[in-house]
């Protein structure tokens, strides 16, 4: 049975079911709902708790089967948590978790709990996640996309009785907390908490967040390109500048931005030559966000600007790895940057001067 996170807590309220998994790349998000289902279980008598966290492949399924059938002498139920970081239970997990999975309906005195990071198509159609699914309640924790990071802030505010001013101000200092604290969810959580520990409950001025909120940000390449084909320019920036400060490789930066530009080109290409636009993202495989993106920009990109950007990406390559082009930077980041300014300029939603 697959479940909404934000149905989980009108879920629980309706009692617990005796199988439950969670799974997803953001941590904060995963631990609040293994927390929720926790609090619920103890106050219907849940009250022992076991933890086994699956590393290597000699790990011993029979004590996590075990588990499920035995009760110390001071609790009628209990919760047995399986935690599985790199996804893959292996040759004997897989049957495990199928026999576990199985006998879970059945079972009124263990509440079964599974935690899983982020999980692959394939992954999710295997015999043992199947079976948790057919067997108890899945539960899959999206991470909160840039664009709806400033309401995911104002929500938690609103929690611990806080509130930035209405209108434009209220916006910018959103937008603004959400710069900050961009792909690290954690770190905006506690940036939050600690709001609550300088001010009092009640509005907050762009000027109190401005001084208080650390710049705790995180990217990874593949936001950069969202970033860069939504024509974010001033994101971009801050992507790219932040990048190069974590240590990412200017070579990994490079190659995922001429990825996008050949896609891009590809796709132009198959329409050229007769192809709906949907068939051909499917043919390039383009799914997701990226389809949209590609949807919006591809109208307006000619192929005299995708050949000039193909072009530049392969100077940029040379750069990258130590080589020299003429009119370009000989430093690899701004080589990047340039390249990177120049397929945000063709994508930016507003016509350019």
């Amino acid at each position: 049975m697959q479940l909404a996170a934000a149905q989980l807590s009108q879920h629980l309220q309706k009692g617990l079911r005796p199988l439950y998994t969670l799974y997803g790349d953001e941590p904060l998000l995963i631990q609040e709902a293994a927390d929720a289902i926790r609090a619920a279980a103890r106050t219907q008598g849940y009250t022992e708790r076991t933890v086994h966290t699956v590393a290597g492949a000699h790990f011993d399924w029979s004590e996590v089967l075990a588990a499920g059938g035995s009760l110390s002498l001071f609790a009628d139920k209990q919760m047995v948590e399986i935690r599985i970081p790199s996804g893959k239970p292996g040759k004997e997990g897989s049957p495990a978790l199928q026999q576990l999975a199985e006998s879970a309906p059945g079972n009124d005195s263990t509440l079964t709990l599974v935690l899983l990071p982020k999980l692959d198509k394939m992954t999710r159609s295997g015999a043992w996640f199947s079976a948790l699914d057919a067997h108890g309640v899945t539960l899959q924790v999206e991470p909160v996309e840039r664009a709806a990071l400033p309401q995911w802030i104002a929500q938690r505010l609103a929690r611990q009785g806080q509130r930035v001013v209405a209108g434009d101000e209220g916006q910018r200092t959103l937008q603004f907390f959400a710069d900050r604290v961009e792909g690290n969810l954690l770190a905006a959580h506690q940036e939050i908490q600690k709001l609550a520990l300088l001010y009092p409950e009640g509005e907050l001025g762009f000027e109190q967040v401005e001084s208080a909120v650390l710049n705790v940000a995180r990217y990874d390449v593949f936001k950069l390109s969202e970033a860069v084909l939504a024509g974010q320019a001033a994101r971009v920036q801050r992507m790219l500048d932040g990048l190069k400060a974590e240590g990412e490789t200017a070579v990994l930066v490079h190659y995922t931005l001429s990825e996008d530009i050949r896609a891009l080109k590809r796709v132009k290409d198959a329409m050229a030559a007769g192809r709906p636009l949907p068939m051909a993202l499917r043919e390039q495989r383009v799914w997701g966000l990226k389809e949209r993106l590609f949807e919006r920009v591809l109208p307006r990109l000619t192929s005299n600007a995708l050949d000039n950007l193909l072009h530049s990406a392969h100077l940029v390559d040379g750069i990258v790895k130590g080589l020299k082009a003429p009119d370009w930077p000989t430093d690899g980041w701004q080589a990047l940057q340039r390249l990177a300014f120049s397929l945000c300029r063709e994508c930016a939603p507003s016509p350019r001067g």
